[in-house]
C-alpha cells in the first residue's frame, strides 16, 4: 500500500466500495512469481475499478488461516466486505479478467 494508505486497516480495505483482488503470496512460490506481471496488467487495465492487494503468507500467517489458504498463489475477491470469488493456481490475463469481469 501506498503512504496515504498506511492508516487504512485491512477491514477497511475490504469493506471498501471498490472491489479489492488480494493475492496471498510468498516470495519462494514459482507460480506467485509469474504472477506479478499479469497482476500488473491487471491494475494497468483496471484502474480506479478494483484494488489489488498482495498479501505474503510467511509474513501474515493469521490472516492467510482465517481465510482458509491452503495453497498458493490463492486470490480472493472481495466485493464491500463479502467474498465474491476465490481462485487458487496460477492464471493468464485472460482467465483473470474472465473470472472478475462478472464482479467489477
Amino acid at each position: 500500500m501506498s503512504q496515504d494508505e498506511t492508516k487504512e486497516t485491512f477491514n477497511d480495505v475490504i469493506n471498501g466500495e471498490t472491489p479489492v483482488l488480494i493475492d496471498f503470496h510468498a516470495d519462494w512460490c514459482g507460480p506467485c512469481q509469474m504472477m506479478k506481471p499479469v497482476l500488473k496488467q491487471l491494475r494497468d487495465k483496471a484502474g480506479e475499478k478494483l484494488r489489488i492487494l498482495k498479501l505474503d503468507v510467511d509474513k501474515n500467517p493469521a490472516v492467510a488461516s482465517a481465510f482458509d489458504v491452503q495453497g498458493i498463489p490463492t486470490f480472493l475477491l472481495f466485493k464491500k466486505g463479502e467474498i465474491v470469488w476465490r481462485q487458487s493456481g496460477a492464471m493468464s490475463l485472460q482467465q483473470l479478467e474472465g473470472f472478475l469481469n462478472k464482479f467489477l
